[in-house]
């Protein structure tokens, strides 16, 4: 047995070690003293003191908004005019608005039929983002045009109206002007009403230079030249649908695009990078099929005449769904038939999935505020796979959700300091803070979940019903559970809101007893904590959705049953002593089991032979691994049970099993235990490596790709002797030009020769990344670059990760790849940060990135000592000064 030799004996050695130290998101958690500051995600508190905050005054209200802007791509401002059909609903002399960075010339309000009223000034309440314009007389009850001149500045923040840097077929440096308005930027590109519950429709306009593309929510309409200059175009866009303002988008650079109809008539177009429209061609593929899917599934057709998917050089997020125009970073849109890896195309697959499903839900039927949006994110992260498992059955989609999304969200969730999926958000600062896994993947898993308990024939009634009652409305949580429980006539609000309301999720302990032919299960429910046994008094609860499969047919559910208290004895009729019992079939109830030893012992047979299912083997190791992180079984328990694993084939069982033996190997990179944990992993992936091979194979496909890119990576990191040395020819190969590595073994061959190379190596893989035409190959590279050892080497990665040759949105993956690379490299990295704070602050102050970067850098630490300096100086570094503040 190819895992007999290894595991025993590091078991014994680790049962003389204890439990490895946790790892630094749990010591932050176990002060007693817990001060509250923005980054609840990264374990440090749970959520910032709430700023006072006032939505809009309601007295007026926008119609439409006629707007046209003038960006100068060399001076890097823009010029606005807006006319905005405006309803007054109570008389007023003021008019506050949102506005940002913005400076107004002059505004004021024509009354229909009246004469034209010129506001005497402009309040900037800069902390708040708004303005009030006050006007002389008062403004009666009615309808009217609210007419504003303005600047502003085309900035490098990758948010609101701003410039993107991208290079020509030729070598030249140019900009694009482009927008991010998610969730409240809007107001940095015109002063609006930016609450996503005052929706209007719009007229656009972009004045720009005649030899470039500009493009916007809508077709468009009008193309003609600009009075006093003859480089000069308009270009007018056809009016949108009612919608909120976070949606609205517009583009004016060079493209190519490719394009197509789906087969409802909707005119499919991807833009590219000039010269590099093949790129499109998949991304393409994937949308023509999309629409007609979610038309089909939610019995609403899509309601606009064109869809636009466009790639981005310089884009903070993955993609924005803007109504009709998404924008992408160019590595979730372009695909290159030769260059790409197999993991690049599912992601691209996923990431058209996600945004097209917003198409409708989220723009169609918009949240009434952000509080919701969890409900627009969480359903597009679980839709997505529908979608991909529609187009793409072969990439066996569910499966890598539960790997990709639902222990991700668990892991995040089962820490002290997590959140509810619905946070109550005031101040628009605190959007940003619910970007994170809790409102995407646990979002996304309870949806799952609620699927299958409501069954597919009436969730899909129930959308339907959502989606037509609410559209090109605002809608709440409680609507959709309203039209759901409608359609099943199941409790879904009662069962629901102790999924969303409430963080965390439980623990199910079960053991069994055998009565005569029957079998009885005992089973009890705690909160799950990732810092050991819920120890509270008042221990929440879950309404639970618990399925159980035997051995008899171990893909049928043989009892289906809500647990809605704390313990609950369930009878599962006619089962023999020697079947085994498995709950939470396919992985779908948001909850870990923590099985009996009898119990486990009898899963393992299922697991040697394969006939329990690969999400089940999966979920079952996952479980495991995390009950020992908690310190709740031992770790030389789950080492043990991985024996069982010793046929699997599935791409993403490994896939997890990898991923938690990184964890452990993490920390056990603070004790004397490393080099073993090492050989263990040697041991444990060598055969699979040898079944494999470096070469596909005839009749292989995505998954096994994907799965040979994994194992030679990780055997590779590990230092296993053959793989290193055909690694270093390969690379050697490819370097001179003799044979080209295809593009699944790029990452792990480029992971061992840095891991195990010298100054030469990083130099030879700096050139590559240099020569690199396309931002995929560019960023494989850059993830890797941490592996290097020496710490002159990890210097200058670090050095170079702040370099113009890597975009402002990778900075974060390299530094990240360095803390992740090895135990100096941590520290190597949280010097950096410190060092650079004020550079790194300046560039994603205000966005998502910069929780991730120090989530990345910090993570990986496992002693206290370190827990104490890393609180400390991010309450410094995170709690603005005054003058940051001012």
């Amino acid at each position: 047995m190819w895992l007999a030799a290894a595991a025993p004996s590091l078991a014994r050695r680790l049962l003389f070690l204890g439990p490895p130290p946790p790892p630094l998101l749990l010591l932050l958690l176990s002060r007693s003293s817990r001060r509250r500051h923005r980054l609840h995600s990264l374990g440090l508190a749970a959520m910032p003191e709430k700023r006072p905050f006032e939505r809009l005054p309601a007295d007026v209200s926008p119609i439409n908004y006629s707007l046209c802007l003038k960006p100068d791509l060399l001076d890097f401002t823009f010029e606005g005019k807006l006319e905005a059909a405006a309803q007054v609903r109570q008389a007023t002399n003021q008019i506050v608005m949102n506005c940002a960075d913005i400076d107004i010339i002059t505004a004021s309000y024509v009354p229909e039929g009246d004469e034209e009223i010129h506001a005497t000034g402009f309040n900037y309440q800069n902390e708040d983002e708004k303005v009030t314009l006050s006007f002389p007389s008062t403004l009666q009850p009615g309808t009217g045009t609210l007419k504003i001149d303005f600047v502003g500045e085309l900035n490098d923040k990758m948010k609101g109206f701003y410039r993107s840097k991208y290079t020509t077929p030729s070598g030249e440096v140019r900009y694009a002007a482009v927008t991010q308005f998610e969730a409240t930027d809007a107001r940095r590109a015109f002063p609006c009403w930016d609450e996503p519950a005052i929706k209007a429709t719009f007229d656009i306009s972009l004045v720009v230079p005649k030899d470039r593309v500009a493009l916007s929510n809508m077709n468009v309409v009008d193309r003609k030249p600009y009075p006093d200059d003859e480089n000069v175009v308009e270009v007018k866009f056809a009016r949108t649908p009612v919608m909120s303002t976070y949606l609205v988008a517009f583009v004016v650079g060079e493209y190519d695009f490719v394009e197509t109809r789906s087969k409802d008539g909707v005119c499919v177009r991807v833009y590219t990078p000039v010269g590099k429209a093949e790129q499109g061609k998949f991304a393409l593929e994937v949308a023509a099929k999309t629409l007609p899917f979610y038309k089909d599934y939610f019995n609403v057709p899509y309601p606009l005449p064109k869809i636009d998917l466009i790639a981005i050089a310089d884009f903070a997020a993955g993609a924005m769904e803007n109504w009709g125009l998404v924008t992408y970073r160019e590595t979730a849109l372009l695909i290159d038939p030769k260059n790409s890896c197999s993991s690049s195309r599912q992601w691209v697959a996923l990431v058209v999935g996600h945004e097209l499903a917003h198409q409708w839900f989220g723009n169609l039927v918009t949240m009434e505020w952000w509080t919701h949006l969890w409900l627009n994110e969480g359903f597009a992260s679980w839709i997505e796979y529908l979608c991909v498992d529609h187009c793409f059955p072969e990439y066996d989609i569910w499966t890598q959700f539960v790997s990709a999304d639902y222990t991700r969200a668990q892991e995040l969730d089962a820490l002290d300091n997590s959140h509810p999926i619905e946070v109550s958000v005031g101040h628009p600062s605190e959007v940003d803070e619910i970007f994170d896994a809790i409102s995407y993947s646990k979002g996304a898993s309870v949806i799952r979940m609620l699927h299958d308990y409501i069954g597919d024939k009436d969730f899909k009634k129930g959308m339907n019903m959502y989606l037509t009652k609410f559209q090109q409305k605002n809608a709440a949580t409680e609507d959709l559970w309203e039209s759901l429980e409608s359609a099943s006539g199941k409790p879904i609000a009662a069962v629901m809101n102790t999924w969303t309301k409430q963080m965390g999720f439980p623990l199910i302990y079960v053991e069994a007893e055998q009565v005569e032919d029957d079998r009885l299960l005992k089973l009890s429910q705690r909160k799950f904590c990732a810092s050991g046994p819920y120890v509270g008094e008042d221990c929440p609860q879950w309404m639970v959705p618990i399925t159980v499969s035997t051995s008899e047919d171990p893909n049928y559910v043989k009892l289906k049953i809500l647990m809605d208290k704390p313990e609950m004895n369930v009878v599962l009729k006619n089962v023999k002593p020697d079947q085994w019992v498995k709950l939470n079939l396919g992985t779908v109830g948001f909850y870990r089991t923590q099985y009996s030893a009898a119990m486990l012992e009898s899963l393992l047979p299922g697991i040697r032979d394969l006939s329990l299912p690969p999400v089940d083997r999966l979920g079952l190791q996952n479980d495991l691994f995390s009950l020992a992180r908690a310190g709740i079984i031992s770790t030389v328990e789950v080492l043990k049970v991985m024996e069982a694993f010793v046929n699997e084939p599935n791409y993403t069982v490994w896939s997890d099993l990898s991923c938690n033996l990184g964890i452990l190997s993490t920390l056990l990179s603070h004790t004397d235990f490393y080099e073993e944990i090492q050989e263990f992993v040697k041991d444990v992936f060598s055969p699979i490596g040898e079944r494999l091979g470096w070469d596909p194979k005839p009749g292989e496909g995505h998954l096994d790709a994907l799965l040979r890119g994994l194992v030679l990576g990780k055997l590779g990191k590990a230092g296993h002797k053959t793989t290193l040395e055909e690694a270093r020819r390969r690379f050697k190969d490819h370097v001179e030009g003799k044979q080209v590595l295809s593009a699944d073994l790029r990452s792990p061959v480029y992971l061992t020769v840095l891991k195990h190379g010298d100054g030469t190596t990083l130099d030879v893989m700096l050139k590559l990344h240099k020569q690199a035409d396309m931002q995929e190959e560019k960023n494989r590279i850059e993830r890797v670059l941490g592996a290097t050892l020496s710490p002159e080497l990890i210097q200058k990665v670090l050095t170079f990760a702040l370099s113009e040759e890597v975009r402002p949105q990778d900075t974060v993956s390299v530094i990240g790849g360095v803390a992740g690379g090895s135990k100096h490299g941590r520290k190597a990295a949280w010097k950096f940060i410190k060092d650079n704070w004020e550079e790194l602050y300046n560039r994603y102050q205000g966005g998502f990135l910069i929780s991730r970067l120090i989530k990345l850098s910090v993570e990986g630490f496992a002693v206290d000592k370190m827990a104490g300096e890393v609180k400390v100086v991010l309450i410094q570094l995170v709690t603005p000064s005054e003058d940051q503040k001012a």
